[in-house]
């Protein structure tokens, strides 16, 4: 299976000098989506010591960015956004198959 989802080039630094800031250094990022939030399926990002060895895997200059493939399915053709606003900032997901997402942008609804 491809890659399923992209990030762009401000959300890959972002993800960089969060693990740098950290000291994880080694680790991977890992996207994912997991039952809950407030639409259904909530939206996953974290460090991860190593990638499980069913994982979708990218190497990025110096990131390497992990999905397990149940997420993979709900997140093909998602780019993964850093977004600098003052209130409501952080990382985002544009997703096509998000029928409907929450205010906050942290849960969606899949497209059936």
């Amino acid at each position: 299976m491809e890659f399923p989802f992209t990030l762009t080039p401000e959300a890959h630094d972002q993800a960089v000098r969060m693990l740098q800031r950290k000291g994880l250094h080694g680790h991977v990022l890992r996207v994912g989506v997991k039952g809950g939030g407030c639409s259904g399926l909530e939206y996953v990002m974290r460090p991860e010591a190593e990638a499980r060895p069913d994982d979708l895997s990218l190497d990025m200059a110096g990131l390497t960015v992990v999905c397990d493939p149940k997420s993979a399915k709900f997140l093909v053709g998602t780019t993964v956004v850093w977004t600098g606003n003052l209130i409501g900032g952080g990382f985002g997901f544009e997703n096509p198959n998000a029928a409907r997402s929450c205010g906050c942008g942290t849960s969606f609804t899949p497209k059936l």
